[in-house]
């Protein structure tokens, strides 16, 4: 429903623009793609440890929260 979106407790956002959600879903559904696909405009390890506020990561579990998270977005503004 176009409005807004609401974020459960913890999350520390009660609620963002509609607009704002799909947008971020986007952004998530790219940042998803550029950490699963290889190829030349994959992400690098650095840049995923980056990403993660420099804490190592494996890259196929950060992929797997990504994608999850962009799908509950997209599934909350549909």
């Amino acid at each position: 429903m176009p409005g807004s979106t609401s974020l459960g407790p913890g999350h520390g956002v009660d609620a963002i623009d509609h607009l704002d959600a799909q947008r971020m879903t986007s952004v998530l559904t790219e940042l998803h793609r550029l950490l699963a696909e290889p190829g030349p405009d994959a992400l690098t390890d650095a840049q995923v440890t980056a990403l993660c506020g420099g804490e190592e990561h494996h890259r196929e579990e950060f992929a797997d929260w990504v994608g999850r998270v962009a799908r509950q977005l997209r599934e909350a503004t549909a």
